[in-house]
Order: structure tokens, then sequence, then C-alpha cells
């Protein structure tokens, strides 16, 4: 598994988030933070945009890092990433990523 490949499937590598930390891209944050509020309804700064990859050590966005279900759990059962869960197919957590990202749910196969 590549170590770019976030506990939900999605692949880091390709993440504005992720390109905006590691080039420093403060107009990418910007377009980002304002994506994300009106995606999920809450105001999220340019500021939060910060995030080296979701299992790689060292920053992360404030959800990624203390709020994120699907991270939560995968770390709980020390898998490393949700593929190596039985309950994959069943799971409502990583089911909000995988339900409408073919590529994600092809990352967490083997």
């Amino acid at each position: 598994m590549k170590d770019f490949i976030a506990y939900c499937g999605i692949d880091c590598e390709t993440c504005e988030t992720r390109l905006a930390t590691i080039n420093d891209d403060n107009a990418l944050r910007e377009k980002v933070a304002k994506s994300w509020s009106e995606m999920n309804h809450a105001e999220i700064t340019p500021e939060m945009i910060n995030c080296e990859g979701c299992r790689i050590e060292g920053k992360k966005t404030p959800y990624c890092a203390t709020m994120c279900p699907i991270r939560k759990c995968a770390q709980s059962k020390n898998y490393e990433t949700c593929g190596s869960c039985a309950e994959l197919e069943t799971c409502d957590k990583v089911s909000m990523i995988i339900s409408d990202n073919a590529e994600a749910r092809r990352n967490l196969k083997p």
C-alpha cells in the first residue's frame, strides 16, 4: 500500500490540501477553504488547510487530526487502511467516501 493512501482510500498525493501544504500555496489554501466551507456548511479558514498526508507523520487539518471517524476507527484497530477491515463494504463511516469515489474504493482493494 502506498504511504499516501489515506485510511479511507483517498490518494493524498493528489489532494489539494496536501499540495497547498507542501508547496506553501496560500492561493490554493484559500480556494480549498472556500470549497470545504461551502461543502461542509462550516467555517474553514485557509490557516486550517495544512496536511502532509493522513497516514504520514506531520501536519494534519484539524478535522483529520482529531475528528475524522474513519481515521480514528482505523487507528484504533491498527489497520493500515480501511481495506484491512472485514466490515469495509457495510461500514457507515467509510461509505461516505467510497460510495461515490471509485478511485478511493479501488485504492482500498488489494
